[in-house]
């Protein structure tokens, strides 16, 4: 189940992964790159997101949504 976005766990993210759905799998990697990119520069607007707990701090993941695709003109 994704997390809200939080603004306290934002300020001790050290790492960052980005998961992708099926549908996602044919585009190419410079595109996923800006896809990543971009949601992981504006946390809060990505459809699902998950802190995991680290011994430092948090690793913030978002996987990748038909929505966010749709929202940065990446959607079929």
């Amino acid at each position: 189940m994704p997390d809200k976005f939080d603004p306290y766990r934002e300020r001790l993210v050290i790492e960052t992964q980005t998961a992708w759905k099926v549908e996602a799998a044919e585009m190419d990697e410079a595109t996923r790159t800006r896809i990543a990119l971009e949601l992981h520069e504006h946390p809060a607007d990505a459809s699902h997101i998950e802190y995991l707990r680290m011994h430092t701090g948090f690793c913030r993941r978002i996987t990748v949504t038909e929505a966010d695709l749709d929202r940065l003109g990446m959607g079929a």
